[in-house]
């Protein structure tokens, strides 16, 4: 938000650091805000406010959002609270919704799939940034019928940082350092999100295999997806698709045959890198793509998100690389 042309930090919200200045939460902020953390309190932001990000743990933003919107408000909310059509599929996995008719108002902000949504929403639930790595992928092929709806695999990598600021022994720097492994296998949560939109996406149920690493780097996130396609579907009709979706959209880069995306080249940026191998004699298609966690997988796409919402250029605050040492 400190980079963007069209928008400023108006205030923040804490109940943890009520009363401590921004800057000595993120030091690296030192002359780019001057904002103190405040207690939280829509009416006080009624009138100077246009839009609400929530950075709230799962099943604390559902007690916010409704206070923000009943004071004219947009939201566009980080967890998981207003991500699912179906809140049966959410309360599965979290616990009962105290606000569904506003999960039933939420759109699902994945930019460049529901943009014209995003345009008119006041509550967008921003989604997860495994999602966002599967997702951006599959959907066109599975809208395009190219691809089988069953037997979909992922194999996914994360950085330390999708764990998010709580201390846990799992992240700490000697538990991760020089270690990697698979978790949650079988029960991560991002999965019946992940399952919700491809069955959207294909029309009929998908069950996806979801096997989330975490690897020790502190941001980026690869995916490789494994699929089927179809009866006498080829490379060049893979290829044409991902272009007809994604060839103007200013943060998807599909990546020319046999260069493959990769952590270190989408650190940084809102971008999501895609590019795939199909194997002709099992028909297994080989889907790799690569975000940074933080950005395309959360406040990237938020700021992304909110300049549709209010008819902004989509790349403002956001058409710039922060290059990795």
């Amino acid at each position: 938000m400190s980079n963007h042309p069209k928008a400023c930090l108006e205030a923040v919200t804490s109940n943890s650091y009520q009363g401590k200045s921004f800057t000595d939460i993120f030091p690296s902020m030192r002359g780019f805000e001057s904002l103190v953390c405040t207690p939280f309190d829509a009416k006080t932001l009624s009138g100077r406010v246009d839009v609400a990000f929530l950075a709230l743990p799962h099943k604390v933003s559902m007690d916010f959002a409704p206070q923000l919107i009943e004071q004219g408000i947009k939201v566009i909310d980080l967890s998981a609270d207003f991500r699912f059509d179906n809140i049966k599929a959410y309360e599965a996995v979290y616990q009962p919704h105290t606000a569904p008719t506003l999960l039933k108002e939420s759109v699902y902000g994945l930019c460049e799939i529901n943009r014209e949504q995003i345009k008119n929403a006041r509550i967008i639930g921003n989604p997860g940034c495994y999602p966002t790595s599967i997702l951006v992928p599959l959907i066109p092929l599975l809208k395009e019928k190219l691809i089988s709806s069953q037997s979909l695999i992922s194999d996914s990598k994360s950085g330390v940082s999708g764990a998010g600021r709580s201390l846990s022994l799992t992240t700490h720097f000697c538990e991760v350092n020089e270690s990697f492994g698979p978790y949650k296998v079988g029960n991560h949560r991002h999965t019946p999100e992940i399952n919700e939109v491809l069955t959207g996406a294909a029309g009929t149920p998908v069950s996806l295999t979801f096997v989330p690493h975490l690897v020790p780097v502190t941001r980026g996130m690869v995916s490789t997806i494994y699929a089927q396609v179809r009866e006498n579907v080829d490379e060049k009709q893979i290829r044409d698709t991902l272009k007809k979706w994604y060839e103007n959209e200013p943060f998807i880069r599909l990546l020319p045959p046999g260069k493959f995306p990769n952590m270190s080249h989408i650190k940084g940026t809102n971008c999501c890198d895609i590019n795939f191998h199909l194997e002709p004699e099992s028909g297994r298609l080989i889907v790799v793509s690569a975000i940074d966690n933080l950005l395309k997988g959360a406040a990237g796409q938020a700021v992304q998100n909110m300049n549709i919402m209010f008819s902004i250029d989509e790349k403002a605050g956001l058409d710039w690389v922060q290059t990795p040492l």
